[in-house]
C-alpha cells in the first residue's frame, strides 16, 4: 500500500513528507520528521519502529544510507518493508523489500525521494517525481500535494483511495503544518482543501507562536490580530 514523498524545500530548508493510500489514517503511521535531524517514511507492511528508531539514529548523526541499512538488517521482516530516509545534510536513501507487492519501487533525486508499493504501475512514482521537478516554483505544501495528485492521475494505489497526509517541519521543533485526512472518498482533494484553509488563518497565526528566536512568542492579542489581517491581505493580493 501507499506512495509517499520526502522532500526539502530549497527556498526555506523545510522538510516535508506527503503520502496517500487506500488504508485508514496513513498520517498516523508513515511520516516521521525531526527538525534539524531528518525525515523517515515507513510503509508497505509498515514497521513504526523504522520511524522512531530511524529518527534516533539520524539524531546521532548517522547518514541516511546507514540508517536504512541498520533498520533493515535488524528486521527479519525487511523483505516486506519499504522505507526512505533523508538526513540532516540532505542525503537520501531508500529500501524496497523483495516481498513488497507490485508495483513497488522508489526514485531518489538530489532533493527528494518518492517510494510506493501496491501501485497501478511505475508511472505513479515517475509522474509524482516529474511533478515535483516541474512545480519547483510553487509554495512547498502546494508543490507536495500537486505531486501526489499527479501520481493519483497516473493510477495511484491500485486498490483505490482512503487517506492522505502532509507533514512539514521548518525551523521549530514542532510542525509548521500537520494535515491528516484519515478516511475520505477523495483524500487528496480534501488535503488540498485543508491546506487552503490553513492559509486563511493558521499560517499567519503561527508566526506569533513561541519559537527558538522568541521563546515566549507574541502575547499581545492586538498585535497578533493585526498580523493575521496583514497576512490574509497579502495572501489574497
Amino acid at each position: 500500500m501507499t506512495w509517499s514523498i520526502i522532500a526539502r524545500d530549497a527556498a526555506t530548508g523545510a522538510l516535508g513528507i506527503a503520502v496517500a493510500t487506500r488504508f485508514f489514517a496513513v498520517g498516523a503511521r508513515v511520516p516521521y520528521i525531526m527538525t534539524g535531524v531528518g525525515a523517515v517514511a515507513t510503509q508497505a507492511l509498515v514497521n513504526p519502529f523504522y520511524g522512531t528508531h530511524g529518527l534516533a539514529l539520524l539524531r546521532e548523526g548517522v547518514p541516511a544510507a546507514d540508517v536504512v541499512r541498520l533498520l533493515t538488517d535488524a528486521d527479519s521482516g525487511q523483505a516486506h518493508r519499504q522505507v526512505h530516509v533523508m538526513d540532516g545534510s540532505g542525503r537520501i536513501a531508500a529500501h524496497t523489500g523483495s516481498a513488497c507487492i507490485d508495483w513497488c519501487g522508489h526514485i531518489v533525486d538530489e532533493t527528494f525521494s518518492v517510494a510506493g508499493n501496491m501501485l497501478a504501475g511505475p508511472q505513479v512514482v515517475a509522474q509524482t517525481a516529474a511533478a515535483l521537478r516541474a512545480n519547483a516554483a510553487l509554495p512547498f505544501a502546494r508543490r507536495l500535494i500537486a505531486a501526489l495528485q499527479a501520481g493519483e492521475a497516473a493510477g495511484g494505489d491500485k486498490r483505490g483511495k482512503q487517506s492522505a497526509a502532509l507533514l512539514i517541519h521548518g525551523e521549530e521543533e514542532y510542525a509548521d503544518l500537520d494535515l491528516r485526512v484519515d478516511d475520505h472518498a477523495d483524500p487528496l482533494s480534501e488535503l488540498e482543501r485543508l491546506e487552503a484553509i490553513s492559509r486563511a488563518h493558521w499560517v499567519h497565526f503561527r508566526k506569533f507562536m513561541p519559537s527558538r528566536r522568541n521563546p515566549a512568542g507574541t502575547t499581545d492579542r492586538a498585535t497578533i490580530e493585526a498580523g493575521i489581517a496583514a497576512g490574509q491581505a497579502a495572501e489574497t493580493a
